[in-house]
């Protein structure tokens, strides 16, 4: 019995290792008129209308920045079908078996944007995306969930809490201002690691994001993604890398 179990197992550990890992990114589009941020020009300000907006469309905006990529490369995947996610794209890591699946909120629904990062984040809403030839599972089983916008919680509150429906190791990144102060009372019960968070204003832009995944993707350690994070910011924002280490930071 012994004897048949083991090549069982050994395929099946096989077939867990071969699994692309997803990181599932959520845009909350940039809004003049629907969030409470500091104005910016109308053309990147318009949170419905992807195509321009600061945190997708325009140059430093999660599916330009990834396209130009070396390391990413773009999959074609499904559309959503949620009225309010005008945008989904999809890429997969050139060397390795990862795969990011990138979503963008309209921005007059970034309650819905921060609901599903904390349901996700909890292991809740399970997805499976269609990304190239690949079934990707996103969602609450994407083993990282990102969020990129502004920090609608200084702005609105949440009441539903959200508790891991299971032995939860995932990793979450906030790129918000203030994310820290703001989401800890509301990531924690969901079980997921704080890897990349902010404790003050930030420009939510993808070299942050980026940055910290090609770190992830290699599975360096958490100190290890974070200083990665910050030396793009600083690079980018040119604000000094002590004040982009104190400003991004992980863990609790």
């Amino acid at each position: 019995m012994r004897a048949l179990l083991f090549p069982a197992l050994f395929a099946f550990n096989a077939l867990f290792a071969q699994s692309p890992r997803v990181a599932h990114v959520l845009v909350a589009l940039c809004d003049n008129e629907h969030q409470g941020i500091v104005k910016v020009p109308a053309g990147i300000g318009n949170g419905q209308n992807a195509r321009t907006n600061l945190y997708w469309g325009a140059g430093y905006g999660v599916k330009t920045h990834f396209d130009r990529s070396a390391e990413w490369l773009r999959v074609p995947c499904e559309a959503a079908t949620e009225p309010h996610i005008l945008d989904r794209a999809a890429w997969k890591h050139r060397d390795s078996a990862v795969f990011i699946v990138a979503e963008a909120y309209d921005g007059r629904n970034i309650r819905e944007a921060t609901v599903d990062l904390l349901r996700y984040s909890s292991g809740q809403g399970p997805r499976t995306i269609k990304a190239g030839n690949t079934s990707i599972r996103a969602g609450g089983d994407a083993a990282l969930v990102a969020y990129a916008g502004h920090d609608g919680l200084m702005d609105f509150s949440i009441e539903e809490r959200f508790t891991a429906s299971r032995r939860n190791s995932r990793d979450a990144i906030i790129l918000a201002c203030i994310s820290k102060r703001f989401f800890a009372e509301h990531l924690r019960p969901t079980g997921a690691y704080p890897l990349v968070w902010t404790t003050g204003l930030m420009a939510p832009e993808a070299y942050t994001l980026k940055a910290a995944l090609d770190g992830w993707v290699l599975r360096e350690s958490r100190d290890s993604i974070r200083e990665r994070a910050a030396t793009a910011y600083d690079k980018y924002q040119k604000c000094g890398i002590n004040g982009a280490r104190r400003l991004l930071v992980t863990g609790w």
